[in-house]
């Protein structure tokens, strides 16, 4: 079964067609980063329009990289929600009326459902069930996956995700935007000794159990220490990495604490902070004086792509979690009226409401 997966939830154009006996085919990825970088951030109306010049040519680009005809395509998947509105519907749009036209299901797939199944990429995949660290931008959440659809949450951000308290910490120490990365090269140079930052909820952890995040008030910390000290580049550096440390730590025991409660023995880390090598050595760490296992995408796969759209389409299809309303009775060209194509984006959608 071939399906061609469509991403356009915020600022980056993806597209992939994946093969679920073969794998996945081709891909293709158009960044908007340079794009935003003059505003400090992503510009919605910018970013939509953006994604209707890309979204066309990098599908045929990826058809032909694949060698394959749109006749081939069993499905379409696209990114429904979460994300921006207007690019959501980008997106959306050009998936349900290329499928209106070729007579295949359109299937709308939860953004962060792609993430979190994003490492069955790899060349060595998780196996179910698995707990799994999702860091993607606004997002900070564990889960406890037990199958395709089938998604448990343990624990949230209750207010500032991890993503979005590096990307406005490195604002605070004049790193511009995207921060995220930059404040990770940067914290590379540092001593992560050098201060004490909070790290918040860890003691409520102990105490209750609690898997929640809260990284407002560590942001709020480095903010006061930027003001106080941060005037020369070797400072920086160093609350760069104490930052970083802060925010690791934090992810590291909340990640072992939910293997322990659920009794699994296997972490994924996915989404765009999932691609800190920090991150991931501590965690490779913990995971092997534990006897665990931590599965991660390959780097390319970190961040929003349609590969990752296209591969959760082809589990959804493959495990029968497709709506009668997906399933064309028919020719769908008998009529605009077919429900199967009536098309709605969800920028607000909680990922247990997904299953």
């Amino acid at each position: 079964m071939l399906i061609l997966g469509i991403e356009t939830s915020c600022d980056e154009t993806g597209i992939a067609l994946y093969h679920s006996e073969r794998g996945l085919l081709a891909h293709a990825l158009h960044t908007q980063m340079a794009m935003h970088e003059e505003y400090g951030g992503v510009v919605p109306e910018l970013a939509s329009r953006d994604h209707i010049r890309r979204v066309l040519p990098l599908i045929r680009e990826v058809m032909h990289r694949a060698g394959a005809e749109f006749a081939d395509i069993d499905a379409i998947a696209y990114t429904q929600g979460p994300g921006l509105a207007g690019a959501l519907l980008v997106g959306t749009s050009v998936a349900s009326a290329l499928a209106f036209t070729l007579g295949i299901p359109a299937l709308g797939i939860h953004h962060l459902e792609g993430h979190l199944l994003s490492p069955l990429l790899a060349r060595k995949p998780p196996t179910f069930p698995f707990v799994a660290l999702l860091v993607s931008g606004g997002h900070t959440q564990l889960m406890r996956v037990a199958a395709v659809g089938d998604y448990e949450l343990l624990g949230e951000t209750v207010d500032d995700a991890a993503g979005e308290a590096f990307d406005k910490t490195a604002t605070l120490l004049g790193l511009g935007y995207p921060g995220g990365p930059a404040l990770a090269q940067l914290a590379g140079e540092g001593r992560r000794e050098r201060y004490k930052l909070p790290r918040p909820m860890l003691e409520q952890m102990q105490r209750t159990g609690n898997l929640d995040f809260s990284f407002s008030g560590l942001k709020t910390a480095v903010l006061l220490l930027a003001r106080k000290e941060a005037s020369d580049a070797a400072t920086r550096a160093d609350i760069a990495a104490s930052f970083q440390e802060a925010i690791v730590d934090v992810l590291v025991a909340k990640s072992l604490h939910a293997l322990d409660q659920t009794g699994l023995t296997q972490l994924v880390v996915a989404g765009g902070v999932g691609a800190n090598r920090r991150l991931r050595e501590r965690l490779d760490q913990a995971a092997a004086e534990r006897g665990h296992a931590v599965f991660y995408p390959e780097f390319e796969f970190c961040t929003d792509n349609g590969a990752m759209i296209a591969l959760a389409g082809a589990l959804r299809l493959g495990a029968g979690l497709v709506g009668a309303s997906l399933r064309p009775e028919g020719s769908p060209l008998g009529g605009l009226e077919n429900p199967a194509y009536a098309f709605t984006v969800k920028p607000r959608w909680d990922l247990s409401a997904a299953a």
